[in-house]
């Protein structure tokens, strides 16, 4: 990645237009070596990953020593559970989230 590298530019070369004080001109055309393209689909993959609690994402965090290894939804569903009604008598609580196999197909759901 370039994360932290300062990107060299060319000498600046003299304003080509002949009004006094005008702004000096960076040439980026230049550049020595070429810059390397990051991976942006990885990032939204991985946050996908985490938002579902895919195994892969999961075996990664243990590798890097991750201490909690849940996924995005599984947090969001502890944080909202139990939700309570105001007499307290009933109580509604979100465990175990998992994606099943698509039982219907999206024409099929219309």
């Amino acid at each position: 990645m370039l994360e932290g590298r300062i990107l060299a530019v060319s000498s600046q070369t003299k304003a080509v237009s002949g009004i006094p004080g005008a702004p000096k001109r960076v040439s980026f055309a230049k550049i020595r070596e070429p810059l390397e393209v990051p991976g942006l689909l990885d990032v939204q993959t991985d946050s996908f990953e985490w938002l579902i609690g895919a195994q892969s994402w999961r075996e990664r965090a243990a590798a890097r020593g991750d201490s909690a290894i849940s996924g995005g939804l599984e947090d969001i569903l502890a944080e909202l559970s139990p939700i309570e009604d105001f007499s307290g008598s009933m109580s509604l609580s979100f465990s175990d989230p998992r994606f099943d196999e698509v039982k219907a197909s999206t024409d099929e759901c219309k």
